[in-house]
């Protein structure tokens, strides 16, 4: 006979990583509600219970991905993580995100992952700057929906923290900027040309990644990066047979 207590259908036993590096989780039970996301439960924890817990959100709707969190196992943007579809069993585990440096509890400080942005070249270099028209690409053209594959990711640095590469190789730029590069290899208008490929074919770049699909299957806004990683790779190769990089 199984004498565990079952749970209580109107409470959520939630654990939260508390402290920094060396910190431990802490469970808290937070009351069940209707239509309740993750956000709704930390912000409860913190205004109701422990006023001491940190965490970072903005927006709340799912656009400026702030919010992120390692949510029982994975992570997810937690404003828009339901509750009755991330824990129907009523357990809950927050963590912060992988592969950053926690500052405290659920906070992880962001500024690796956007200086490895820098190192793949994300900043936008124009091709003419002396032009005073507006450049006409054509939506159904190869680049431009290359462009449009790789061009929606908000940087909340979901896929940085699903990289087992990054967990590995601490150097390795990650998805999300190398997906920048492929985006800005591909866009017409930009004036970067081999510089971009000089900058991420190497073993801290594209050449790096093992293709394990995490950053797509955990992309928040259904990217690939895994995808970008690819085509980076066809164009080095290319680039490096025709002794042009």
């Amino acid at each position: 006979m199984n004498s565990s207590k079952k749970p209580d259908p109107k409470q959520l036993a939630v654990r939260i990583w508390r402290g920094g590096e060396n910190g431990a989780f802490e469970t808290y039970s937070v009351p069940r509600q209707e239509y309740q996301t993750v956000l709704d439960v930390v912000t409860f924890i913190q205004r109701r219970i422990d006023p001491t817990l940190t965490y970072r959100f903005s927006c709340r709707v799912g656009v400026c991905g702030s919010c992120a969190m390692t949510v029982n196992g994975r992570g997810r943007w937690t404003c828009r993580a339901n509750i009755s579809d991330i824990a129907p069993d009523g357990h809950l585990e927050l963590a912060p995100l992988r592969n950053l440096p926690i500052i405290k509890d659920l906070m992880v400080d962001m500024e690796v992952f956007f200086d490895k942005f820098a190192a793949a070249g994300s900043a936008f270099v124009p091709e003419n700057t002396a032009l005073t028209t507006f450049a006409h690409v054509k939506p159904d053209s190869k680049d431009r929906q290359a462009v449009e594959a790789a061009i929606e990711c908000i940087g909340c640095g979901v896929c940085y923290s699903a990289c087992d590469v990054v967990a590995a190789n601490p150097d390795y730029l990650g998805p999300a900027a190398l997906n920048r590069a492929w985006s800005l290899w591909n866009d017409v208008r930009d004036g970067h040309g081999l510089q971009i490929l000089r900058m991420v074919a190497n073993d801290a770049g594209c050449l790096a990644c093992h293709s394990h699909q995490s950053c797509q299957e955990q992309c928040p806004k259904n990217l690939n990066p895994t995808n970008s990683i690819a085509g980076l790779k066809k164009a080095s190769a290319l680039a490096a047979l025709k002794g042009t990089l």
